[in-house]
């Protein structure tokens, strides 16, 4: 193992955090700011994070503020007035949020910003808190021992504590002990670009996130930075994948997919990165998360596919709500019972993501839908108040600790119920 910023990695740790993404660096700063000592072990030969924008909705801007991280994140990020959703073959407005009034109702913003500035403000963090960050650690082994657990790393060393959290990702080494299961390709892939403003081509309303959902594809663009960037994502469903190809998602089927979309979907398309792409992966959601002492947190307990915008956030509320235990669980002579935090976390956790990860399938149907579906899914998104946060109660408002703070689900509402009789005739 190499250290990138600390030269203790021998010293003791209460806490091991395998992976040093942004779920797991929150969930270290969580855990030090309650005085424990902290070590991540982050596989890669420096702390970085890969990608281009993220939406964090306030249910995360809440738990930065907690942190004392949200005027950075501010500054950093955009603060967007809007979020528009239009159907990406016309170009017609379906249904929108007003940002500034649902930063009234939930009491936190809604915020986009680079998910490598998000990644640096908890890398920051992490440092001024003291928390031992250990870098070039590729951990391939996890098991428990009388005093608590340890990781075994590819060269054979090992590393002990009395509580390991594997925040490991999608392909999760340590979700093998409590699960068979392998990760679910959605057959869709994204592309991503972003670029400097200037470069868009095109007139571009950053004080808006803006969604166009089309037949078996979406595309979605907001500022970064400022405003100085644009962001886009282009999601589309490849027949490749379908078909069972091993090389699937690529530019041909990029241009294809996007053909039929309206000038202004079709004008940012010619700003995709096509060097690279991002095949869209999930996992059937499991319950348990805790096996004695090593927990899951982030993707390897709950990756996403991307429609709900709560994968990162779903990673930070998880740290959160673990350290929140922790503190509640802690002996008048420092010592957390860990047994208890773990089955705290373990109560209220998995429920609420089971419910984001389907979710986000149901939605990702909703927005490729085509043909008679398609005109029924923009009559009742069209029908729709601009101030009915019925869908969003559950998401946006404030991370239950218990399952009693859970809140109810919203009632779906059947496409067959909406009226397209004179759309048809």
């Amino acid at each position: 193992m190499a250290v990138s910023d600390m030269t203790a990695s021998a010293s003791p740790a209460d806490v091991l955090i395998v992976g040093g993404g942004i779920g797991g660096l929150s969930a270290a700063f969580a855990l030090a700011r309650e005085g424990l000592r902290v070590r991540v072990l982050e596989q890669a030969r420096e702390f970085g994070e890969v990608g281009a924008g993220l939406q964090i909705a306030p249910n995360c801007t809440r738990i930065l503020s907690d942190y004392g991280l949200l005027d950075e994140a501010k500054r950093l990020g955009v603060l967007p007035k809007s979020m528009v959703m239009r159907d990406a073959v016309d170009d017609a407005e379906l249904t929108r949020l007003d940002l500034t009034d649902l930063e009234r109702r939930y009491g936190f913003p809604y915020m986009v910003i680079h998910r490598s500035d998000l990644h640096g403000i908890f890398l920051r963090a992490c440092r001024t808190a003291g928390v031992d960050l250990v870098t070039d650690a590729r951990i391939v082994g996890y098991e428990n021992t009388e005093a608590g657990a340890r990781v075994v790393s590819e060269d054979g060393r090992t590393d002990e504590a009395r509580v390991v959290i594997a925040a490991d990702g999608l392909h999760s080494v340590a979700r093998g002990l409590l699960s068979d299961d392998e990760p679910v390709s959605s057959s869709y892939v994204a592309y991503r670009a972003a670029v400097p403003i200037e470069q868009a081509g095109r007139d571009v309303d950053l004080s808006e996130v803006s969604v166009h959902v089309g037949p078996g594809c979406h595309f979605v663009h907001y500022g970064l930075r400022g405003g100085e960037m644009l962001n886009q994502v282009a999601v589309f469903q490849s027949p490749k994948a379908l078909a069972g190809e091993a090389d699937w998602g690529t530019p041909d089927e990029l241009d294809a997919a996007f053909d039929a979309t309206c000038p202004e979907v079709k004008d940012g398309i010619s700003l995709m990165w096509r060097d690279r792409w991002w095949r869209m992966f999930d996992r059937d959601p499991i319950m348990t998360w805790v096996h004695g002492n090593i927990a899951l947190l982030g993707d390897a307990a709950h990756p996403p596919l991307q429609y709900m915008a709560q994968g990162a956030i779903m990673a930070i509320e998880d740290g959160w709500v673990l350290a929140r235990h922790a503190a509640a669980h802690r002996a008048e002579d420092g010592s957390i019972d860990w047994r208890a935090t773990l089955t705290a976390y373990e109560a209220v956790r998995p429920e609420h993501c089971r419910r984001v990860l389907t979710t986000a399938r149901a939605w990702g149907e909703l927005w490729h839908l085509d043909g008679l579906a398609r005109l029924q899914r923009n009559t009742l998104l069209r029908a729709r108040d601009t101030y009915d946060y019925s869908f969003i109660d559950w998401i946006y408002g404030p991370t239950a600790l218990t399952p009693e703070e859970e809140p109810p689900m919203f009632a779906p509402i059947p496409l067959g119920s909406a009226d397209i009789s004179g759309l048809t005739r």
